[in-house]
């Protein structure tokens, strides 16, 4: 089935415009069989409506069966990560006329993690790493009294990494990630980041040694997908590379 673009003029004033749109979803169910298969789904859209709206159209008007995360629908739970086009993105961030919506356009699971049932995929591999690198801060001595203090220089040593949103599109466009499923992927390096350079932490050597492995930042081949995967904007390669330096100098 192809897909067409017919937009349907304003009637009045402020309309928003509609067109039909074909999603060509890969589907997965174990329990029927063991291997995935394409389905073309056919809906009207608006100018504004996401990929997330046309799955949500697609689940509750025409096919009850499919199965896909979502929560909170403003891009900030991280829950709907998938390839669109060939391309990690977050589903309700992305704008179904921004991806060619005159050609099908294709929606699958993320890479690299067993897939459970159509686009939902096994996270715990992910957040295995991520609980491995200690994400919380590390701090020796009695309980404060009062907050600890930090200048907003220090804080904006590691303010890029903060943003993460755990979704996993940085670490599933990952080829390292794709072919060794021991590597930690970048979503973890950048949440050790996000401590390591904390200056009120004191597990910056604990989480070096865990990332000195031979899975951890030596894995990362700087081809920079996830950088471009990240839907928060992060910069995710140069992170990692902060962690290797900081892993040789000690300077952190």
């Amino acid at each position: 089935m192809t897909a067409t673009l017919e937009a349907t003029a304003p009637s009045s004033a402020g309309e928003i415009p509609s067109f039909t749109v074909t999603l060509r979803v890969r589907r997965f169910n174990p329990e029927v069989s063991e291997e995935s298969t394409w389905e073309d789904f056919t809906v009207e859209a608006h100018g504004t409506d996401r990929v997330l709206d046309a799955l949500h159209k697609i689940k509750w008007d025409m096919d009850g069966s499919l199965t896909f995360r979502r929560s909170c629908a403003h891009g900030v739970c991280g829950s709907d990560a998938v390839r669109i086009n060939g391309r990690n993105r977050l589903a309700c961030k992305t704008l179904l006329k921004d991806v060619n919506p005159d050609k099908p356009i294709t929606v699958e699971p993320i890479k690299g993690l067993p897939v459970i049932k159509d686009l939902v995929v096994d996270m715990e591999p992910f957040f295995a790493s991520y609980r491995e690198i200690m994400p919380f801060l590390i701090t020796t001595g009695n309980e404060p009294s009062k907050e600890r203090y930090q200048s907003p220089e220090d804080r904006a040593r590691f303010d890029d990494t903060t943003k993460c949103i755990l979704c996993a599109a940085c670490t599933s466009s990952c080829p390292v990630f794709w072919t060794d499923g021991q590597y930690f992927g970048p979503a973890a390096i950048v949440n050790a980041h996000r401590f390591i350079f904390d200056s009120r932490d004191e597990g910056g050597s604990q989480r070096l040694e865990i990332l000195n492995d031979k899975e951890g930042v030596w894995r990362c081949r700087t081809t920079f997908n996830c950088t471009e995967a990240c839907p928060r904007g992060i910069e995710v390669t140069k992170a990692i590379q902060e962690v290797k330096r900081a892993m040789i100098t000690r300077a952190f």
